[in-house]
């Protein structure tokens, strides 16, 4: 009895002071969404309805300062699987169809190297990224990415299973995504981000009203662009409830405890000005994450981190980091309980392709006070993912003719040169390019030698483009 006594305090001690020992198998979630900006109740929009990602962010933490490196899915799921950016891995655009951009075989990604230290993985929803081999995962569980409650029920027995084995979940939803131009007046037919008038499994719809929507700056305060905002919305609302849902199974598992959950998005917001542009509303994106070992709850850490440092991060939590570190970022998990740590402060960007048709080139630095874009295919017009050019918010402004988008001219955003350099501490929206100005010519060269050099650290191909072009 002395002995169980002293064995049970020992436990009871070790507990209080490092809970991971003890915690169990160290599951994680990776929960991924579609094109869905910073918009969210806990990210300050009073209007989206999003209570179940609200009671996540005040249980873990929340990053204000997480980007994609890039604005297009596949590139950046990419990089959420490997920790490389994409011109290094190879994923240099979209994979599906005619577009075939595919990662080298040489990549290990994340769910194989899990997989190779012991875990079992599965995925359900949407890839996007190939080849198979190179993203393999042990089960793909069907399920509607559009329908996110539906896919979470799906996970159920993959979560609950009798396996003494950790698991590894990539959780990938189709929404808030835009697809095609169907109208909501067509019965049974979704509208543009997916919402259907029969709705999906367990999800209660949440209408917005287009006047109740907050505009934000760089789209234009119009009807069209209110009323798909207001689909966005929708869209978004039910997101949250596949979050709820996949929290509640995991707490009725038993498993809640002992897994990391992870929450963010591929990339920003599916209008004109954000996704597959290099602008803050594009690579500035929503990210928390809650450790159960963690002893501080509801941070908000203002860290600047990218996607390149997520598999490091998940890897550091499953105590299994590869013995070649191929990465180009690294792990956030020794300072996920720090509001604002040092060394966190500068972030790249990498895009190259979206659509095969879309060739345009950006290299990208981030400060906190400012923001260089390398537009290396500069004397091109700046091309549109099809999606968004048959958006109505922006042929609404090509039919009236209007000079603006948000609060940038229509000609700014179709002809860029090849330097844009704005201070984001006095110009947040990105509107006055400094890059000609003598007076910031030092912040243009300091951060372009900073770009030459995050080139040449990650094997950019298009470093060549300094000499050459």
């Amino acid at each position: 009895m002395r002995i169980t006594r002293t064995c049970f305090a020992f436990v009871v001690a070790l507990s209080a002071l490092c809970p991971a020992l003890v915690a169990g198998p160290k599951n994680v979630v990776l929960f991924v969404t579609d094109d869905h900006g910073q918009d969210a109740g806990c990210y300050g929009n009073r209007v989206i309805r999003t209570p179940n990602l609200d009671r996540l962010a005040a249980d873990a933490t929340r990053f204000t300062h997480a980007f994609c490196t890039t604005a297009s899915c596949s590139a950046s799921r990419s990089v959420i699987l490997t920790g490389q950016f994409n011109h290094a891995n190879g994923h240099y655009g979209h994979e599906h169809s005619y577009h075939h951009f595919r990662s080298f075989d040489r990549v290990k990604s994340l769910p194989v190297l899990l997989s190779g230290a012991g875990y079992r993985t599965a995925r359900i929803g949407k890839l996007h990224v190939g080849p198979d081999d190179v993203y393999k995962f042990d089960v793909a569980i069907a399920g509607n990415a559009r329908s996110p409650v539906e896919m979470a029920d799906n996970c159920r027995q993959f979560i609950a299973a009798k396996d003494e084995r950790p698991f590894f979940l990539y959780f990938c939803t189709a929404d808030p995504h835009r697809g095609g131009g169907q109208a909501t007046e067509l019965a049974g037919k979704p509208d543009r981000f997916g919402n259907r008038p029969q709705g999906y499994p367990g999800v209660a719809p949440v209408h917005y009203d287009p006047r109740d929507v907050i505009v934000p700056p760089f789209l234009p305060d119009t009807p069209e662009c209110r009323a798909e905002l207001a689909q966005y919305y929708e869209s978004v609302s039910r997101v949250d409830q596949g979050v709820g849902r996949l929290v509640e199974i995991l707490k009725q598992s038993g498993k809640w405890d002992d897994t990391l959950f992870l929450f963010i998005s591929d990339h920003g917001i599916a209008f004109p000005g954000g996704k597959t542009t290099t602008y803050e509303p594009g690579l500035r994106v929503p990210c928390i994450v809650r450790n159960p070992a963690a002893e501080r709850r509801g941070v908000v850490s203002t860290a600047m981190i990218s996607w390149v440092d997520l598999a490091p991060t998940v890897l550091d939590y499953a105590g299994s980091p590869p013995e070649k570190n191929d990465f180009h970022g690294r792990s956030f998990l020794p300072v996920l309980e720090q509001e604002r740590p040092d060394g966190w402060d500068e972030i790249y960007a990498s895009h190259t392709f979206h659509e095969i048709t879309m060739y345009y080139p950006m290299r990208v630095v981030r400060t906190r006070q400012h923001k260089l874009i390398w537009n290396i295919a500069h004397p091109l017009p700046y091309p549109f993912a099809s999606d968004l050019w048959d958006a109505p918010t922006w042929q609404s402004v090509l039919a009236r003719g209007a000079t603006h988008y948000g609060k940038r001219t229509v000609d700014a955003y179709l002809h860029r040169p090849r330097f844009e350099l704005y201070d984001l501490e006095s110009d947040p929206d990105e509107v006055r390019n400094l890059a000609a100005d003598p007076k910031h010519a030092g912040v243009v060269a300091e951060l372009g030698a900073k770009l030459k050099q995050f080139q040449k650290r990650t094997s950019d191909p298009w470093i060549l483009k300094w000499d050459y072009e």
